[in-house]
Formats: C-alpha cells, sequence, structure tokens
C-alpha cells in the first residue's frame, strides 16, 4: 500500500498535468466561448476524478480477505476465486479495476469488490 503522502504526490502530478493541458488549450483557443470553456474543464475534472478514484482503489487491501465476504444472497462465506479487470461506469467516470473475484458456490453469486 502507498503511503498519503504518495498518493498525494501521484494525484498533485496528474493535477499539473491536466492544468498544463487547460492552459495549453487555452494558448491555442483565441477568444473562447463560455460554452467552450465549460466543455474542456468538464472533460478534464472528468479525467481528474477518475485517477483521483483509481488511486484510492488501488490503495484498498486488494489481498483476499480471510474469511471471504459474506455472500449478500444467502449469507455464507463466499470463497475466493482469482483476481479479474473489470470495465466500471461509476459516479465519477469509466473505471478498469482490477480486484479480487468472490463466487458463492451455494447460490452461484459472485462479486467483485469494492461494490
Amino acid at each position: 500500500m502507498k503511503t498519503r503522502a504518495e498518493m498525494k504526490a501521484e494525484l498533485l502530478a496528474q493535477a499539473e498535468v491536466l492544468i498544463d493541458e487547460l492552459l495549453d488549450w487555452n494558448d491555442r483557443t483565441p477568444l473562447p466561448t463560455l460554452t467552450q470553456m465549460e466543455d474542456v474543464i468538464l472533460k478534464l475534472r472528468k479525467q481528474l476524478s477518475e485517477h483521483m478514484a483509481l488511486t484510492l482503489i488501488a490503495n484498498q487491501a486488494a489481498t483476499q480477505p480471510l474469511p471471504g465476504p459474506d455472500c449478500p444472497q444467502c449469507g455464507q462465506e463466499m470463497h475466493y476465486k482469482e483476481r479479474k479487470a473489470k470495465q466500471v461506469e461509476s459516479r465519477v467516470g469509466h473505471l478498469r479495476l482490477e480486484r479480487g473475484y468472490y463466487h458463492c458456490p451455494h447460490c452461484q453469486v459472485g462479486i467483485f469488490p469494492p461494490r
């Protein structure tokens, strides 16, 4: 797991890249309209939000917990299967997550924490 200082440095570096992208766009765009400014700012905000979410998610303990999580249907312990990648549309944007996948042998239900 990364330290708070390491995560902060990573997030600040990403913010700096996006700020430079905004300022470069401003240099290339004479007299932009408010709508044009909003469009580029919203695009960059989405990118930063996605990066922030992925940074926090990646820093969570990604090892299999012992015991496994409880099945949301039957309440019995779920079993770790493997690590899987999954594309998720979250409230902050499109995220590619790689996490442990758990399966309930009783209900045949699978989960991909974090939920």
